[in-house]
């Protein structure tokens, strides 16, 4: 395996191409263990994203590879949404690694931190995370990014332990 200083992630948005890869990594165990909603109706949510002005969906590659997903998105331009508490110009973000074989391996952490260095360059000041508490592997990994736990609740999306990397802190 390459050496840490040796991955290259890049980050580029979710095509109608991609929906059947989407697809398959939604159903792998190890992502739909943490998606309540079941595989389709995550897919349905992603196309949903596809065209939305709140919520960014994009495709992880490594080295040119597509490994998994990742979102990007502003609570405070969603009606309702429960993370609307959090500063103006915070955006939330989920994330999946599709590909098993890259799973507990790194990859999360060191893709979470590429992709938050990419938000606070565009001016976000603050990003938050909400890991179900159960999901131990998840939480490690963020921690690992730089993410620090604040609260712990349960919303809609069911129980979520808050969690946020702030910009000024970097």
């Amino acid at each position: 395996m390459p050496r840490k200083a040796d991955f290259q992630y890049d980050f580029r948005a979710v095509t109608e191409a991609d929906l059947p890869m989407l697809g398959r990594w939604l159903a792998e165990p190890h992502v739909a263990e943490w998606w309540s909603e079941g595989p389709e109706a995550a897919l349905a949510e992603i196309v949903e994203a596809m065209d939305s002005d709140s919520t960014e969906p994009l495709i992880v590659e490594l080295d040119g590879k597509p490994i998994g997903y990742v979102q990007s998105y502003d609570p405070h331009l969603e009606d309702d949404h429960p993370y609307q508490d959090q500063p103006f110009g915070t955006l939330g973000i989920d994330v999946s690694i599709g590909v098993p074989e890259l799973v507990g391996v790194g990859h999360g952490s060191r893709l979470l931190r590429a992709f938050a260095e990419i938000l606070f360059e565009e001016g976000c000041p603050r990003i938050v995370i909400d890991p179900d508490p159960a999901n131990k592997r998840a939480i490690r990994a963020y921690e690992k990014a730089g993410f620090k736990a604040f609260d712990e609740r349960t919303t809609v999306y069911g129980p979520a332990l808050m969690m946020a990397r702030d910009a000024d802190a970097e």
